[in-house]
């Protein structure tokens, strides 16, 4: 437990530095420092291929769903139908990525860079689909460096030991093998 608290420390004070670092930077992050920090933190943590296969998923489903905004922008209407079509294209694109890379490039590592570049663009883009060329870049920016301080926590806490060379991840799904393990021991006991 004093393992989890600590690494939960470092990510807050990683979380924390993300603001100040985003003012020196001159970058307005306050509304996706939160969310970029949390989704780079899963990506750092989830025991599921190898830490660059995992931020490649990433930054490929964050392309794709920044491709997916000027597609919307350019042809789609900006009605249920034009956003329900732009989810499609988004989704169905980043299985095929999944698909081409034998899933080297894990589906859930592009949903969540997907995801980190919906959340910190959907408002602005609804807002004024005209101006992508000039907003998205800002938001691409800003949610990109919140989701680096993330995995940089993450990858701070190993370098430190405190993770040691197990990842939180990893202790998690072990510790839910035990669980399930002994769950099942007492079913077939009774």
């Amino acid at each position: 437990m004093k393992s989890f608290a600590i690494k939960g420390a470092i990510l807050a004070l990683f979380g924390a530095l993300t603001i100040g670092l985003g003012r020196l930077l001159g970058l307005e992050l306050d509304q996706v420092a939160f969310l970029g920090v949390a989704l780079g933190a899963v990506i750092g943590l989830v025991p599921d291929r190898s830490q660059t296969e995992r931020i490649v998923g990433f930054l490929a489903g964050f392309v794709l769903a920044w491709i997916g905004y000027a597609v919307r922008a350019a042809v789609l209407p900006d009605t249920a139908t034009g956003r329900a079509t732009f989810i499609f294209l988004v989704i169905f694109a980043a299985m095929l990525v999944a698909l081409a890379s034998r899933s080297r490039l894990p589906l859930w590592s592009l949903l969540i860079g997907a995801a980190a570049m919906v959340g910190a663009y959907e408002q602005t883009y609804a807002a004024s689909p005209v101006l992508f060329v000039s907003d998205s870049p800002i938001a691409a920016t800003t949610i990109l460096f919140a989701a680096a301080m993330g995995v940089v926590a993450i990858l701070f806490a190993a370098a430190m030991g405190v993770v040691g060379t197990k990842l939180l991840g990893k202790e998690i799904a072990e510790r839910r093998e035990t669980e399930r393990d002994s769950r099942h021991s007492s079913e077939v006991s009774t």
